[in-house]
């Protein structure tokens, strides 16, 4: 497969789920998500039916996350997020700081492990009953060094 597909596997709200690929860059197309499936047939499933589209390593590992939640504070920048679903699953991740970086249709979270078989998750706003932002975790900011009092000020206001 070319790397312009990703590896997926769609869960749905009635816990039913799909492997294929998608387009990373066209997740959602017109309400819907084209997944390619496994045997080669595109299936466009309802965003109003999926509860994530998990971006995996290997179709063969099960997508659901050994751990749900942070041990402690990210390391990684980013906003450090609570999703929590309609059918009451709570789970924790990392969004970019720059929201405009997000699609209204839903959310691209970098779950708690990254070295699980999921590496990103797409979050419909659908499925979701609440998001939290936790803590905005950015780079640690440098102090300003103290003028130089020694320095002639080259313009005058």
């Amino acid at each position: 497969m070319p790397s312009a597909h990703k590896k997926v596997i769609v869960r749905k709200m009635d816990r039913d789920s799909v492997s294929g690929y998608v387009s990373p860059t066209q997740i959602v197309t017109e309400g819907k998500v084209e997944v390619l499936n496994t045997s080669g047939t595109v299936i466009a499933v309802d965003l109003r039916e999926i509860k994530g589209v998990y971006f995996v390593r290997e179709f063969g590992e099960a997508e659901a996350l050994t751990r749900k939640t942070f041990t402690t504070r990210p390391r990684a920048e980013g906003l450090w997020v609570r999703l929590r679903f309609k059918d009451s699953e709570v789970l924790e991740g990392l969004m970019p700081a720059d929201l405009l970086q997000s699609t209204p249709e839903g959310y691209l979270v970098n779950p708690p492990d990254q070295r699980s078989n999921t590496q990103r998750i797409f979050v419909p706003r659908t499925a979701l009953e609440s998001l939290t932002v936790l803590a905005v975790i950015g780079t640690a900011r440098r102090q300003r060094r103290a003028e130089d009092q020694r320095q002639v000020p080259m313009f005058e206001e």
